[in-house]
């Protein structure tokens, strides 16, 4: 099989991307998703009993199928006010992989993963990223908001 994985990135809203896209993004084993853009994730796809009810924990990947495509929730962490790992992180996108090449996943859309309130280091993050993904044929997406805009974003979802 050619390897066709690819990392581009993006400035833009996530949401906007192609519907036919998987989207991924970070969550704890208690899928409160309370802060940051889980909260977006949460309005937008609703499903937590259904998450809930996968049971995953930490370093394993829950998921949701809405329309065509499916809804990635990498368990990066046991509870919402902790910090994750770079290898729990490492675990679930490889939770993630399987589930893609299972099913015939080709794209998948992300902000950029575990580095906004996570405080990952996105040098670290899109390594793990190559590593994990460099002998598949999935690209892989990564969307940021303008600076302006993510601040803004940002406060909003800490006053709520």
């Amino acid at each position: 099989m050619e390897d066709s994985w690819r990392l581009d990135y993006v400035t833009g809203n996530l949401f906007a991307c192609p519907k036919d896209e998987a989207l991924a993004h970070c969550i704890s084993e208690d899928c409160r998703m309370g802060a940051g853009i889980a909260v977006t994730f949460k309005q937008r796809f609703r499903g937590v009993a259904e998450l809930k009810e996968q049971n995953k924990l930490t370093g394993q990947c829950a998921v949701l199928r809405r329309d065509r495509r499916f809804i990635y929730y990498l368990i990066t962490k046991k509870k919402a006010s902790q910090k994750p790992t770079y290898e729990s992180l490492r675990l679930s996108l490889e939770d993630m992989k399987f589930h893609c090449e299972k099913n015939g996943v080709t794209k998948i859309s992300m902000p950029r993963i575990g580095c906004g309130l996570d405080r990952l280091e996105w040098a670290r993050v899109s390594e793990i990223l190559e590593q994990v993904f460099k002998h598949t044929n999935i690209s892989i997406t990564v969307y940021s908001l303008p600076v302006k805009a993510e601040t803004t974003v940002m406060k909003e979802n800490m006053r709520r």
